[in-house]
């Protein structure tokens, strides 16, 4: 048995690769639960330069979530509702929302304005 679903936007990828503590903590005991990682391919995208070790080690160890027309529609509702946020954020908050995950940020306070649209998706910090 699975717990709840994660989805990591693109600071929490960052703070991984940085080595923060507090990321890798999270991490393990998100592994340790068993509870599936999601990050969404446009997350991929703003992350990605390169190819060292360790983001390909990141990588293998999460589901990267393609682009869908139900995905992109609802971050495209999101955006129109709020307007400071970012297109990125919504497909990162419209995806969790879609699967029921908990979304796991350095920048709480962009991802918390989205919470006006997306009011069940819990957005944690490391």
């Amino acid at each position: 048995m699975s717990s709840q679903g994660v989805t990591f936007d693109t600071g929490m990828l960052v703070a991984l690769e940085r080595r923060k503590a507090s990321a890798w903590d999270v991490y393990r005991r998100i592994q340790e639960r068993g509870a599936p990682i999601t990050v969404p391919a446009v997350v991929v995208g703003e992350w990605w330069h390169g190819r060292p070790d360790l983001r390909e080690a990141l990588l293998l160890s999460v589901r990267v979530e393609p682009l869908t027309d139900a995905t992109a529609r609802l971050a495209g509702d999101a955006l129109a509702k709020v307007k400071r946020a970012t297109t990125i954020d919504a497909f990162v908050m419209a995806g969790a929302a879609l699967r029921g995950d908990v979304v796991y940020t350095s920048d709480t306070d962009d991802l918390e304005a989205l919470r006006a649209f997306f009011a069940r998706v819990r957005v944690l910090s490391f």
